[in-house]
């Protein structure tokens, strides 16, 4: 009786749960009774066999070459090979004179009429599983365009079925979310915000703990914040789904990551750590607790910026504040310039530079298409940019559905004027935490050259301004007022 290993294969490991492996088994047996064989060795495999490298079809084939069978039982030819590599291989075998039969075949492999039926065969079945994934790549692509995932939901979404958006998980959106505003905050490192996460109950697919490497992949996937990103194409399209977390946030928690936002957390948790670069060598200041005083260094050698205390930070702070401050008696009149302004908004202007802002962002993109075109720049250079302007596109979008309600633009404006009365108390009577989210709110371009502090009062302040029509603050604020805080 001749011996042989039976080999059977399905596609995915889904598939082998059902009866797909026992009826291949089946048919092996009934064709090795038939023909004499003793199947001395099964090899069982739930991988394609469009893809090469298969790990049980190879250690079988270095099995047959070792003569621990005279040769081989398959199902069918395209159960064994739909690649070319991987049929000369089988070829190889009845070259060597190890037999390979078909279970439900009738042809003599060994034959010059059977071989080139089997070849005709496994052209077939190479030729099928490219037209499959040609098509397959254009289901997902036209999904893609559609603003749909065609994968597996991230956590912290639900999937739906084929054509529809995922949905925000009821126990795991929130937690995600969390995830992202704890870490802006710069309080929790990845570590420290893991275990956090852990307590709070944050699961992974598995329904266990999530892992250190899962938390990275939320923190750096675009999807919460509306964009769909491929990573193997570095393509990006907007997604139908419902965000979780907005673009701005998101791109502060890249910037964080990146080291361009400084540390996450020191060991005394100073208030405003991160927050402020060299002005010299653009380098972060670091915060240190020397003889009961805090100081903020530069880290770069034989730069110009050596040390600043923390009292001149918050004083050069309090500066840029205090000229940026609406006072108590124009909130009436910033409160009635609001009325009129809601009043006769028509929302053309509001348009007009809305698509100004719209038409420039495309033109952006266009010249980023163009360089990668023409080779001026690398595809995942190409993918990292492309991904920030989406981010800008959806922000600006969103902009745009926002200033839509007139009602939304007063309560808007209001909640600035509000803000804009009472920066100085609110920064004096914070906690740290509350003290960096104001900084971060209210200033911006903060730097420190020397031992001058210098800052710049955020564009929301400005917005403020330019559309009252009024002046914030000290109208000089503009001007270069070194140990006052201002640029």
């Amino acid at each position: 009786m001749k011996r042989c290993f039976g080999y059977v294969r399905v596609s995915t490991v889904k598939q082998g749960d059902g009866v797909s492996l026992a009826a291949q088994r089946e048919a092996i047996l009934a064709f090795a009774s038939r023909s004499n064989i003793e199947i001395v060795q099964w090899f069982e495999e739930k991988e394609t066999a469009a893809k090469r490298g298969r790990p049980v079809f190879n250690q079988m084939l270095r099995d047959l070459r070792r003569g621990k069978a005279h040769g081989l039982v398959i199902h069918k030819i395209d159960r064994s090979a739909r690649n070319f590599a991987d049929w000369a291989k089988i070829g190889e075998l009845a070259d060597a004179g190890i037999d390979v039969h078909f279970a439900t075949e009738s042809l003599d492999f060994r034959s010059r009429g059977g071989r080139l039926t089997a070849d005709i065969q496994a052209v077939i079945a190479a030729d099928y599983i490219r037209n499959l994934r040609e098509e397959t790549i254009k289901g997902i692509n036209g999904r893609l365009k559609q603003g749909l995932y065609p994968f597996r939901a991230p956590i912290g979404y639900l999937d739906n079925g084929g054509g529809k958006p995922k949905t925000p998980d009821p126990l795991r959106a929130p937690l995600v979310q969390t995830a992202f505003e704890l870490y802006a905050s710069r309080r929790y490192s990845l570590r420290p915000l893991l275990a956090e996460l852990h307590r709070r109950g944050l699961t992974g697919y598995n329904g266990k703990p999530i892992s250190l490497h899962g938390l990275e992949n939320i923190l750096n996937n675009p999807f919460y914040a509306g964009i769909v990103r491929i990573k193997r194409t570095g393509m990006t399209y907007h997604g139908t789904h419902e965000r979780l977390i907005s673009p701005s946030l998101f791109e502060r928690v890249q910037a964080i990551k990146s080291g361009k936002s400084g540390p996450k957390v020191t060991r005394h948790d100073h208030t405003y750590r991160g927050l402020f670069r060299c002005g010299h060598c653009d380098g972060p200041m670091v915060p240190e607790l020397q003889k009961s005083r805090v100081y903020y260094r530069c880290t770069t050698r034989q730069c110009l910026t050596k040390t600043v205390r923390e009292d001149v930070v918050v004083e050069a702070i309090e500066a840029c504040l205090l000229h940026t401050q609406i006072s108590v008696p124009d909130m009436a009149a910033f409160d009635a310039l609001v009325e009129d302004w809601i009043a006769v908004d028509d929302g053309q202007e509001l348009e007009k530079a809305w698509q100004l802002r719209r038409t420039n962002l495309q033109d952006r993109i266009d010249r980023l298409t163009d360089a990668l075109i023409d080779r001026l720049i690398d595809s995942d250079t190409f993918g990292e940019r492309r991904e920030r302007l989406a981010l800008e596109e959806e922000a600006l979008a969103n902009e745009r559905r926002e200033w839509g309600d007139r009602a939304k633009k007063a309560a808007h404006m209001r909640t600035l004027i509000e803000l804009a009365n009472s920066l100085i108390q609110n920064h004096r009577l914070g906690d740290s935490a509350e003290k960096r989210q104001l900084l971060e709110m209210t200033t911006s371009n903060r730097r420190v050259r020397g031992k001058e502090v210098y800052l710049e009062p955020s564009n929301w302040l400005h917005e403020v301004e330019n559309t009252l029509g009024v002046s914030v603050g000290d109208p000089d604020r503009h001007r270069d007022r070194r140990g006052t805080g201002i640029v």
